[in-house]
C-alpha cells in the first residue's frame, strides 16, 4: 500500500511543468493586462511563489542592464582610455545584475515597509515581485530601445563629446524615461490590485516606498 502511494504523492509534491510555462508568458503579459497580472500575486502558497520566480528575475535582470545603462556613468565609459569597446557589454551586464539585486530587494523591501504601514497583511515576497513586475517596461526598453539606439550612436553613445547630444537622442531620452514613468504606474496599479485598494492609498504606499531613493537621488545630485 505505501508503495502503491508514494508515486501519486511525489507527483502532487512537485510543480506541473504547463504551470511554470504558463507564468513565463503571463509575467510579460503584464505589460497590457496588468491587473489581471498582479491579482495572481494574491496566490502566495509556496508552489505558486516558486512557478514565477524565474519569469519576474528575468524581468528584473533585463530592468536592471538597461537600468545601468540609462545611468550618467554610462555615457562617460569610453572617456576613460582604460575602457575599451568590448568591456562596455561587460559592464553593463555586472552593473545591471548590481542594480537588479538592489531595485529588487530594497525596492521590495521599502515597499512592503510603506504597505505594511498602511495595512497591508501581504508578504515580503509579494513585495518583492509586485516590484519586478513593474519592472516590466524597463526590460522591454533593452530588447527594442537600446539596441536601435546603439546602433544609431555606436560608441559616441558611451563617450562624452560625440556626436550623439542632438535632437535624435533627446528622443530616445525621452522615450526611455517614458518606459520609467510606465514601470511607476504599474506599480501604482500592482498595488492597488494585490492589496483591493483605493488608488489613493495605492499611490500613497508607492509615494512611502520612493522616499529613500529620491532623498539619495536628490543627495547625489547635489
Amino acid at each position: 500500500m505505501e508503495e502503491a502511494t508514494l508515486p501519486r504523492m511525489s507527483s502532487e509534491a512537485a510543480p506541473t511543468p504547463g504551470v511554470e510555462r504558463t507564468w513565463w508568458l503571463r509575467a510579460p503579459a503584464v505589460l497590457v493586462a496588468p491587473r489581471a497580472v498582479f491579482v495572481s500575486l494574491r496566490d502566495e502558497s509556496p508552489e505558486a511563489t516558486e512557478e514565477r520566480q524565474e519569469p519576474i528575475t528575468a524581468i528584473v535582470g533585463l530592468a536592471g542592464i538597461a537600468g545601468v545603462l540609462g545611468t550618467p556613468v554610462a555615457r562617460q565609459l569610453l572617456n576613460d582610455a582604460s575602457m575599451s569597446t568590448s568591456l562596455v557589454p561587460v559592464w553593463a551586464f555586472l552593473g545591471g545584475v548590481f542594480y537588479a539585486l538592489a531595485f529588487y530587494w530594497i525596492g521590495g523591501a521599502l515597499l512592503f515597509g510603506a504597505s505594511r504601514r498602511l495595512g497591508s497583511e501581504g508578504s515580503w515576497r509579494r513585495s518583492r515581485q509586485v516590484v519586478g513586475l513593474a519592472a516590466a517596461p524597463l526590460a522591454l526598453s533593452l530588447l527594442t530601445l537600446w539596441p536601435v539606439r546603439i546602433a544609431v550612436y555606436g560608441e559616441d553613445l558611451f563617450r562624452t563629446g560625440g556626436n550623439d547630444y542632438g535632437r535624435g537622442d533627446a528622443i530616445f531620452g525621452g522615450i526611455y524615461y517614458a518606459a520609467l514613468a510606465w514601470s511607476v504606474c504599474l506599480l501604482v496599479v500592482g498595488v492597488r490590485a494585490v492589496h483591493g485598494w483605493t488608488l489613493g492609498r495605492a499611490l500613497s504606499a508607492v509615494a512611502i516606498a520612493a522616499v529613500v531613493p529620491a532623498l539619495i537621488v536628490a543627495a547625489s545630485v547635489v
